[in-house]
């Protein structure tokens, strides 16, 4: 029994009085239901047979409620044969002679043995029975007789003045059960050793984890009210979270209070915080009187919310009520509640929530209710929430424009949970659009939803019959119908504006539109190094919400692809963490595919497999654009790594038609296009890219930073012995505005090397790996060097081609290329591999200690400069490389070039 200190010294003494003293006395127990009545009068049963007196023991039942002395006849069969006299019959039972005779009877009994009589539930004892017990309590007071009754403190029973008469005896003992308080609950888990939860508690407070173990108990303690039948059944359930057991316990505890509190109990589950008496009283059937009882017997339990909250205390609570009522009834009941809510002038969220539970969308208010009620939701910060009152109203919607435009607002919350839902949501009103069903209030947001999800073509087609209708949405004609997309700061749009528009096929757009490509564009009008830096800035203050998405994806964008993958990469991880952490899959999908794109560029290709398939792992479905691009990035991945059979299974994810409208489908082209190219399909490859570029082109996206299409064509173009057209594409691509970009440069040069003579050839191919180095890239550094090494060994330098090789094997390896290990090194993958690499390797302490200037030219050495070169591009001397390179052998103690690690990297930033 839950520890009750003072309880038990008082049962103690009146146990004491009666058998050793002949004290008699009358003890009433009364609490609310699950507080301990039942648990106490048994444990009063039980001291006083251990102390030799004879126990009666008795129950009223609401079943035998209203059967004559059905309780009387309980304690006569208890009674030892022949001891107490058998009920009277019906036609006597009511004489006071009869009353007299019993408590005779019982008094007689005392005199060779103690008598303790122990009846529980007062409350449902019928009528007659309570006479007999109350002239039994008159007639032993002289007597070694201790009456024992206990009943509900808020139901009186089929005889209400009975405890008025009780009341009114001397011997009477009032003796009120609670519930148990914090510090109680605090000090009696320790002992409820037979819960796996109390006993995770004690040896966490053992274990010096005090605090922990307070914060259990006032979690307990909230959950149940300090109810000890809610209390140990909750110590049963697993880790002590609410469960069956809690929930069994729950609706014994209502069953117990009666039919009318079960009904209740029903009306406030179903109103929650709109319970209010007059509420529950119309819910129920129930007068406001009835209630207002009811509320204080569920209040006195445990059950109700504390002060300052209506409804149940607990969820679970809620749930395990809700759940024993059928479906017809609790959607009634539902249904009921929300014209109540209506009529009271309840908040549209609360009005929402009962249609919602009761899926009623008949009234002619619940659609703008829903819609009122889902947008509050959003600025709460409850999306799922606002998610499932959207879908309710769209299956509400009396017209085909109504539900296009419910169908907008629903695409742009599910981009939250579900990207390719997000995107099926537009397909009926881009059919409603096409049909000219739309009016300006539902075709700029539809323009703006679909600019967010890449989709530029289908945007540009309904902003065109925006600017046909020559109204901005809400009547204006000053807005920008792509405003409102984001918070970032307006020089990211305006800046990549001009290149989209100008490149951008005549369009009739409204007068202020600015072109949806231009939400994908790299800034063009300012320093590079100022917009990265703008970027970041925004970063850094920038919060994750459902109108902050775009704009910080559009931030890492502008990061990863004018500051660097390095920069990019630790601000993608931060964003990708914090989706995980809201459980937004669609979030998680845009910052984990551009977390992924960052590892990829920074030559990490298993980190960016494993990304990409995280993403797509965790989101629901499997289709849609967007999931598109993050299945590419791991195509990309694989392929790389020399995986082609995985990268053709997930190439082989279904796409939506129109992919290739999308930025997204961009990437999954250029996928596409790789694998064709691995799997020498050379035409398709070509096709590929060449579609990209096309598009790019139009779009005014031709960023080669972005997607340098032209370096895929030429590739291509080279398999095809294609090189005058491939030195075009190429040529081409050093035009552009990120020709000095030295990730552009240096792939760029790698390939167009190779449409050179020899000597030229190694000449541009030292400057791809410069440039390559710079970019941070090491799988795209890797290819550079290898082709380095092969052409330094055709003119006849077999000592630094070794040493460049040596280094590009060393770096595929890092990265996971295993296929360009074997093209560096054949036969020297695997564990053979990584023996080769270590012999000889300096001590990492020796490495250590090279000074800034000797680690410099021991870098350049390693990538096959010559003297002359290394000197060349460090403004020094050869004299001066030779010196250092002399004091590098010296303290790595390796005799020349060919025992420079391969593994050496910069120790400085500036040497990246």
């Amino acid at each position: 029994m839950f520890r009750r200190a003072e309880e038990h010294s008082l049962l103690s003494a009146l146990l004491d009085g009666c058998c050793a003293e002949s004290n008699s006395a009358l003890v009433l127990v009364e609490g609310a239901v699950g507080c301990g009545k039942s648990e106490f009068l048994e444990t009063a049963a039980e001291e006083a047979e251990r102390r030799g007196a004879l126990v009666l023991r008795a129950a009223g039942t609401p079943a035998e409620r209203g059967h004559p002395l059905a309780v009387l006849g309980q304690l006569t069969a208890d009674a030892p044969a022949g001891a107490l006299p058998p009920p009277p019959a019906p036609e006597t039972a009511e004489r006071v002679g009869s009353m007299r005779a019993f408590a005779a009877a019982v008094r007689e009994l005392s005199t060779s043995v103690p008598v303790v009589i122990c009846v529980d539930d007062l409350h449902h004892v019928d009528e007659l029975s309570s006479r007999y017990l109350l002239h039994l309590a008159r007639g032993t007071r002289r007597s070694r007789v201790l009456l024992v009754l206990a009943g509900s403190a808020h139901d009186r029973g089929a005889d209400p003045l009975l405890r008025t008469e009780l009341l009114r005896l001397p011997h009477f003992v009032p003796l009120r059960l609670t519930r148990l308080g914090r510090e109680a609950v605090r000090a009696m888990l320790p002992d409820a050793t037979d819960s796996g939860a109390a006993a995770e508690v004690e040896s966490g407070a053992e274990s010096g984890a005090g605090a922990g173990a307070v914060a259990e108990a006032d979690r307990l303690y909230e959950a149940t009210g300090g109810n000890p039948l809610l209390l140990r059944a909750l110590l049963q359930d697993p880790q002590a979270r609410p469960g069956e057991a809690y929930a069994q316990a729950v609706l014994a505890c209502l069953h117990r209070c009666g039919a009318a509190t079960e009904e209740l109990a029903a009306a406030i589950a179903v109103l929650d915080d709109l319970a209010t008496p007059a509420h529950l009283a119309r819910l129920s059937g129930a007068t406001e009187a009835a209630a207002d009882r009811a509320l204080e017997a569920l209040s006195a339990a445990g059950l109700l919310a504390p002060t300052g909250r209506r409804g149940l205390r607990h969820p679970a609570a809620r749930a395990a009520v809700l759940d024993r009522l059928d479906p017809a009834g609790r959607a009634a009941l539902h249904r009921e509640a929300a014209l109540l809510a209506r009529a009271s002038g309840a908040s549209d969220t609360a009005v929402a929530g009962q249609l919602l539970a009761a899926r009623h969308t008949g009234e002619e208010w619940a659609l703008p209710v829903l819609r009122s009620a889902a947008d509050q939701h959003l600025a709460q910060g409850l999306p799922d929430r606002a998610e499932a009152l959207l879908r309710l109203a769209h299956g509400a919607c009396p017209d085909d424009a109504l539900r296009a435009e419910v169908g907008i607002r629903l695409a742009a919350v599910a981009g939250r949970t579900d990207p390719a839902a997000a995107e099926h949501h537009l397909a009926a009103p881009l059919a409603a659009a096409g049909a000219g069903l739309l009016g300006p209030a539902a075709l700029g947001p539809l323009a703006r939803t679909l600019a967010a999800q890449g989709r530029i073509d289908e945007s540009v087609e309904v902003l065109e019959r925006l600017a046909a209708a020559d109204v901005h949405p809400g009547g204006g004609r000053g807005e920008d119908p792509l405003d409102g997309l984001s918070a970032f700061p307006r020089w990211a749009v305006s800046a990549g504006a001009p290149a989209a528009a100008a490149a951008a096929p005549p369009a009739r757009l409204p007068r202020t539109a600015v072109h949806p490509a231009a939400l994908w564009a790299l800034p063009v009008e300012q320093e590079e190094s100022t917009a990265a830096r703008s970027a970041e800035l925004f970063l850094r203050g920038a919060t994750l919400a459902e109108g902050t998405v775009e704009p910080v994806a559009q931030a890492l964008r502008t990061l990863l692809h004018l500051d660097g993958a390095g920069r990019a990469l630790p601000w993608c991880e931060e964003f990708a963490h914090r989706a995980a952490l809201r459980e937004a899959a669609g979030w998680q999908a845009v910052f984990g595919g551009l977390l992924a794109e960052a590892r990829l560029r920074l030559g990490d290709l298993a980190g960016a497999a494993d990304t990409a398939g995280e993403v797509l792992s965790a989101a629901p479905g499997g289709g849609g654009v967007l999931l598109g691009a993050v299945a590419a990035t791991r195509v990309r991945a694989l392929l790389a790594m020399g995986r082609l059979e995985e990268a053709g299974a997930v190439l082989a994810r279904p796409v939506p038609s129109g992919a290739a409208r999308s930025v997204h489908g961009l990437a999954h082209m250029r996928a596409r296009g790789h694998h064709a190219l691995a799997t020498s399909r050379f035409h398709a490859a070509l096709g590929d890219f060449l579609d990209i570029g096309r598009h790019m082109k139009r779009w005014g996206l031709d960023r080669p930073r972005v997607l340098p299409w032209r370096t895929d064509a030429a590739e291509a173009l080279l398999r095809l012995g294609e090189a005058h057209q491939a030195e075009r594409f190429l040529a081409d691509q050093l035009t552009t505005r990120d020709a000095a970009d030295p990730w552009v440069r240096g792939t760029t040069l790698r390939l167009r090397a190779s449409l050179r003579e020899p000597k030229e050839r190694q000449a541009m191919l030292s400057r791809a790996v410069d440039e390559l180095q710079r970019s941070g890239d090491r799988y795209e550094l890797a290819r550079a060097m290898a082709d380095f090494g092969q052409v330094l060994r055709e003119a006849g330098e077999p000592a630094r081609a070794a040493m460049v090789e040596r280094r590009a094997w060393h770096l595929a390896g890092e990265c996971g290329a295993e296929a360009l290990c074997e093209r560096i090194l054949p036969g020297h993958t695997g564990e053979g591999a990584a023996a080769v690499d270590t012999a000889d390797a300096p001590d990492a302490g020796l490495v250590a200690s090279l000074s800034e200037s000797e680690r410099r030219v021991a870098l350049l050495a390693v990538h096959g400069d010559t003297n002359r070169e290394i000197a060349k591009k460090l403004y020094i001397t050869v004299s001066t490389v030779e010196q250092h390179l002399t004091r590098v052998y010296r303290k790595l103690n390796i005799p020349g070039r060919q025992g420079l690690p391969a593994d050496l990297h910069p120790g400085v930033p500036e040497l990246a």
